[in-house]
């Protein structure tokens, strides 16, 4: 029944899947070219969507963004790593408040902008996530 519930109340602060996935490359336009030519992706200046439905609601769309982008490029900073993950969440300022009291480096203040609510934080490996949350 608690499972149930969490699956069905939008106020529990929690990740509820995989936003984007993020990652350096030598040059962003080749490697958008090439998915496209060998693997189909419909891509445009920032990579390609991914859509898909929640199961517990199909009325709900979902979309995963793939993204190259230029090696060293200041946006994964200070992360040193060659990836990041932008997880999708729900409660993004209760998620905040949980992790100020576990002592997580949050990186920056909750931004919105048309897409939703964004703030970045650090993980246990000096990995930056990037936390958002849908319109």
């Amino acid at each position: 029944m608690e499972d149930q519930k969490n699956q069905t109340d939008n106020s529990t602060p929690k990740v509820t899947g995989i936003g984007g996935i993020f990652f350096f490359t030598e040059n962003p336009q080749e490697t958008r070219d090439w998915y496209k030519t060998n693997l189909g992706f419909d891509v445009n200046d920032w990579g390609s969507t991914f859509e898909s439905r929640n199961l517990n609601n199909p009325d709900e769309v979902n979309s995963l963004q793939w993204s190259p982008f230029k090696k060293g490029d200041e946006y994964f900073s200070p992360s040193k790593k060659d990836f990041m993950i932008n997880y999708r969440v729900q409660n993004i300022e209760g998620l905040v408040e949980q992790l100020l009291k576990n002592k997580v480096t949050i990186l920056d203040t909750i931004e919105t902008s048309e897409y939703g609510k964004f703030v970045h934080i650090i993980d246990a490996d000096g990995n930056k996530i990037e936390l958002w949350e849908p319109v």
